[in-house]
């Protein structure tokens, strides 16, 4: 079929594109860690607009999890059929967003009440996952409404808790054996402004915090108490020497090409200036080189924290958040991003070239069953911000990608 009907379809679908974004991006998909209630009422909306589009088949994958209000996690298997069933082409988006921050920071739009302002629809979970979402969906209303038969059968997972760990959504599609060796796998949870970058690599991934117990005292008597907040900076302080002196190699194919050891999120202690706190709680977002052992950097920091307990007679216990391992690269030119560069050629004349980041993305949890996955999509790389965005011609152009890709 020729490609330039398919792309004045998909051209013609633009206001449903929008139109479909903000109604998903009204909806809250926040995780239970996080104070959320799960993503069942967007997984809802979605089933509907999947229905629309006449997929051939429209699965759910539920897992029970007692701490959202519906019990429910949702997972979304929707599939439309191709000339060939033997090997699946998979495009592997998330329903889940973050919180959206210190809210007096969106000054554009409050988080969950998108709006259009010079072509980009604002909101939490815009980008991060909304944009390929919806032009993943649209490709194939694109090609249905033409009666263009995908040259392979095509599937959406459209997955839960991505944000947090992924237990309750692409690992359980992965333990049901949704996806086969053979298959050809993209996730669009990053890329490019220029859509020209094919991750094929990532960093692994360890959250952690540290919770510090000294003893609360008068400000004026620090003396009598033992200061939490004093010894849980200088924990972070030894740590990132200990961690960036240790493991310190670069590896140019990486977007950051270091790993990183970042102390970042801090829970609420004292409530006045003059009370010495007696607790401290710090979280760390770190992502490593797949060249290093992770078990090996949290050997390194129990033993920091060891040292410093017997230095100041503070309790410190570290608390393993997340432990995400990502296999070393195998193969750098995997046959799904031979073809995603083929379709992008074609559909946008870019020369497109792989490489790594160090964000974590489903895509990990398919490399370790041995599927390549690849992470693409044309993005500006403002998830988890404030005034979050999505380009509408980026999702436009995303979702003839997608079509053409389908066809090969």
């Amino acid at each position: 079929m020729d490609i330039h009907r398919i792309f004045s379809e998909i051209d013609s679908l633009k206001t449903e594109m929008v139109n479909a974004l903000m109604e998903l991006v009204r909806i809250p998909a926040v995780a239970p860690e996080n104070g959320g209630e799960g993503e069942l009422e967007k997984a809802e909306k979605l089933t509907n607009i999947l229905k629309e589009v006449g997929f051939d088949s429209i699965e759910r994958y539920d897992v029970d999890d007692p701490r959202v209000p519906t019990g429910k996690r949702p997972n979304i298997v929707a599939c439309v059929k191709g000339e060939s069933e033997a090997k699946k082409l998979w495009i592997v988006t998330h329903l889940d967003v973050v919180p959206p921050g210190e809210e007096s920071l969106w000054t554009l739009t409050k988080p969950y009440e998108p709006r259009i302002i010079e072509d980009r629809v604002y909101g939490r979970g815009s980008e991060d996952n909304g944009q390929p979402l919806v032009a993943s969906v649209f490709a194939i209303k694109g090609l249905k409404r033409l009666g263009a038969k995908p040259k392979r059968t095509v599937g959406l997972a459209i997955v839960a808790d991505e944000e947090q760990g992924s237990i309750f959504g692409i690992q359980h599609l992965i333990e049901k054996g949704v996806f086969k060796k053979d298959d050809l796998v993209v996730v669009p949870d990053g890329g490019s402004p220029e859509g020209n970058f094919i991750e094929v690599v990532e960093k692994t991934i360890l959250w952690f915090k540290i919770r510090t117990i000294g003893r609360q005292t008068h400000g004026s008597l620090p003396n009598k108490g033992l200061n939490a907040n004093r010894i849980a900076m200088q924990v972070a302080m030894a740590l990132d020497e200990r961690l960036h002196t240790k493991y310190s190699l670069s590896d140019e194919y990486f977007d950051v090409p270091i790993s990183t050891f970042e102390p970042t999120k801090r829970d609420r202690n004292v409530e006045a200036v003059n009370i010495v706190p007696g607790e401290d709680v710090t979280y760390y977002d770190c992502r490593i080189l797949p060249t290093y052992d992770v078990d090996e950097v949290i050997a390194d920091i129990r033993s920091v924290l060891a040292e410093f307990e017997k230095r100041t007679g503070a309790s410190i216990m570290l608390e393993i958040l997340q432990k995400q391992v990502a296999p070393k690269l195998v193969d750098g030119n995997p046959e799904i991003a031979t073809l995603l560069k083929k379709a992008l050629k074609e559909a946008r004349g870019v020369d497109a070239y792989v490489g790594g980041l160090g964000g974590g993305t489903c895509a990990a949890y398919f490399r370790k069953i041995g599927i390549p996955a690849v992470v693409w999509s044309t993005i500006d790389e403002v998830a988890h911000q404030p005034n979050e965005f999505s380009k509408v011609e980026a999702m436009v152009a995303d979702a003839k990608v997608f079509a053409l890709l389908a066809l090969f």
